[in-house]
């Protein structure tokens, strides 16, 4: 029997979601920019360790610019995880990042959030690392959906901690 796990992708528009979605589901890559709107929807078969297959439904959301609180609730409702995601580039993206977290947090309790920084092919990894670390801006990794760097060992490692 197959598990299924509803995993949402979330954050600023422009921050690479559709991207690392792209990445996540078909492991392809392009640089055409085209704004979601609404959500896009499909799924990634992953092996566990165990032999178990893992069915992750993928949402892909449309971004906002202001607060994650704008995303549409019905997109929320029913996930195991949420997936937000950050541009390296861009620290409009991450300013009110804790913000958002707390508000997942407090409103959906048992959603396991990972927090992504993305776009690492456009900066240097380890000045920053340490920016993030002196902003104390939380994060689990930081990818790249155009290099494929950390994307799908994150994919796999977040696909092991749902199914626990």
């Amino acid at each position: 029997m197959t598990l299924s796990k509803k995993v949402v992708l979330l954050g600023h528009f422009g921050v690479g979601k559709t991207s690392l979605f792209r990445r996540f589901v078909d492991n392809e890559f392009s640089e055409e920019y085209k704004v979601t709107l609404g959500v896009q929807i499909k799924k990634k078969v992953v092996t566990l360790p165990d032999g178990r297959e893992l069915s992750m439904i993928m949402w892909d959301t449309e971004g906002h610019s202001d607060s994650v609180e704008d995303t549409r609730k019905s997109y929320l409702l029913g996930s195991h995880s949420f997936i937000y995601v950050f541009d390296l580039t861009r620290e409009e993206t991450y300013k009110n990042l804790n913000k958002d977290l707390e508000y997942l947090r407090s409103n959906y309790k048992k959603v396991l959030i990972k927090v992504l920084g993305n776009k690492l092919d456009l900066v240097n990894e380890k000045n920053t690392t340490a920016r993030l670390k002196e902003l104390e801006i939380p994060f689990d990794v930081l990818t790249s959906a155009k290099t494929n760097k950390n994307v799908q060992d994150f994919l796999t490692n977040l696909a092991e901690e749902i199914t626990v």
